[in-house]
């Protein structure tokens, strides 16, 4: 009953889903990037996840944002709300914490969304 999409990393998978909810996590492919560029990559792969799994990001009802530097958060800030657009009824409950990712991570991305099937 549960579908869970595999990932890389041992021990874990990037998305599960159980009958009408997604849950997924991302990060940047390439931690070269600066904020900016790890923040767009990762929002990519997340909107690439939902698609997967029955959903989109017009469907996320709660994410966490991880990121290195918590003084960042606006910088985060400006590309987040580019990309899940201006329309308040589609905008999700959002957290963001400062943490420490290890590497040169810059962003971690975790939300639950609705299936749309």
């Amino acid at each position: 009953m549960i579908e869970r999409v595999k990932g890389t990393a041992q021990g874990r998978n990037v998305s599960a889903a159980y009958k009408d909810l997604v849950w997924t996590v991302v990060a940047a492919d390439d931690e070269n990037l600066d904020l900016v560029g790890q923040t767009s990559q990762a929002l990519s792969k997340l909107e690439s996840n939902l698609i997967e799994l029955g959903s989109d990001k017009t469907s996320i009802v709660s994410a966490q944002v991880y990121i290195a530097n918590i003084d960042d958060k606006p910088i985060m800030d400006q590309v987040w709300c580019e990309w899940i657009g201006s329309d308040p009824d589609n905008w999700p409950q959002r957290a963001c914490l400062g943490v420490n990712l290890g590497g040169n991570w810059l962003i971690e991305v975790t939300v639950t969304a609705v299936r749309q099937v």
